[in-house]
């Protein structure tokens, strides 16, 4: 009798403290008298992850296709070189490179008029994904012929296809060398 006693005492606490703490975070509604008025940034704590869509913070100006096989196709319809992205949301080197790909006009602007652009969290069943390994961040350039464009790669001799958050001038090159050969190949 007393464990159960003291089961509900714990439960009705936790209660309690859970309703006591909603009530603090609630904003004060404009009928009470003494409310101050918050802007929304101290009322509202801004979220510490990106949002959960398809650009996953990489660019939401650009168009973002769901699957590799999808971004495939529609490269071979579009005659756009496909750009992939594998990292994870969780990898201090993904967000850094990521942080750094968005702030930089001429990434974002090449990305959403020349490329189809594919970021990947989970490993793809292509191996031809994974040339050198299964480390993120890496960026692989796909041309319409659903050829891996293995000379297009980074500055890192043992994983060629990394990129720092600092090697953004680099990746711009390697994009305009994908977007310059598509034409000339075709």
């Amino acid at each position: 009798m007393q464990v159960y006693l003291s089961a509900v005492c714990i439960v009705s606490l936790c209660f309690v403290l859970g309703d006591a703490a909603m009530r603090k975070q609630k904003k004060p509604s404009v009928s009470e008298p003494n409310a101050t008025a918050k802007s929304d940034s101290e009322s509202t704590p801004a979220p510490s992850t990106f949002p959960k869509t398809l650009a996953r913070g990489w660019g939401d100006n650009i168009e973002w296709v769901q699957t590799y096989e999808e971004a495939l196709a529609m490269s071979r319809n579009t005659k756009k070189p496909l750009m992939v992205i594998h990292h994870l949301e969780d990898c201090p080197y993904s967000q850094a490179l990521r942080n750094a790909f968005v702030a930089d006009p001429m990434a974002q602007k090449l990305a959403q008029e020349d490329f189809v652009m594919l970021n990947v969290v989970h490993p793809v069943a292509d191996e031809n994904q994974a040339p050198d390994g299964h480390y993120v961040p890496r960026i692989l350039f796909v041309d319409p012929s659903m050829t891996v464009r293995s000379d297009l790669a980074g500055r890192y001799g043992n994983k060629k296809y990394t990129y720092e958050a600092g090697d953004i001038p680099e990746l711009i090159t390697n994009m305009k060398k994908a977007k310059i050969l598509l034409h000339t190949e075709l």
